[in-house]
């Protein structure tokens, strides 16, 4: 094994300061009971929501629990009392949880029952979905 020397270590701080420059660096997360919504702030002073019941492992908890949301370093949030860890980097991208857990998610608005299909077709006859309407003006 190949000994560590401080040039290494000068040249792996300088690399994580670039790394560091370059992505939004959180400063702030909080739970919004009135809205339901997890709030990370930036640095930069950009904003990200995402809607805390929506993440598995956070769908049946309470306000209280919700609101011990905590920074995990620079990178995720952390929920102590509930052990349920997520990476910012992540929830930006919409992983709300595990692939089984995702595909659940995803499979809901998939179902189709009879009315569906009636409701569906109905809508067809009738020409489909209609065409939004010019909102210049």
């Amino acid at each position: 094994m190949a000994e560590v020397t401080d040039e290494d270590l000068a040249a792996a701080k300088r690399q994580w300061i670039k790394e560091r420059s370059q992505r939004p660096v959180p400063i702030a997360v909080r739970f919004d009971a009135a809205s339901g919504r997890i709030h990370v702030e930036f640095e930069n002073g950009a904003a990200f929501m995402v809607p805390a019941r929506l993440l598995e492992g956070l769908s049946d908890a309470s306000d209280a629990h919700l609101a011990q949301v905590e920074l995990l370093g620079e990178t995720g949030l952390h929920w102590e009392s509930l052990d349920v860890d997520y990476s910012i980097a992540g929830l930006m991208a919409g992983v709300f949880g595990s692939r089984t857990f995702m595909e659940a998610q995803r499979k809901g608005g998939q179902s189709r029952s009879r009315a569906k299909t009636a409701a569906s077709r109905a809508n067809g006859a009738k020409g489909g979905r209609p065409k939004k309407a010019n909102q210049n003006i």
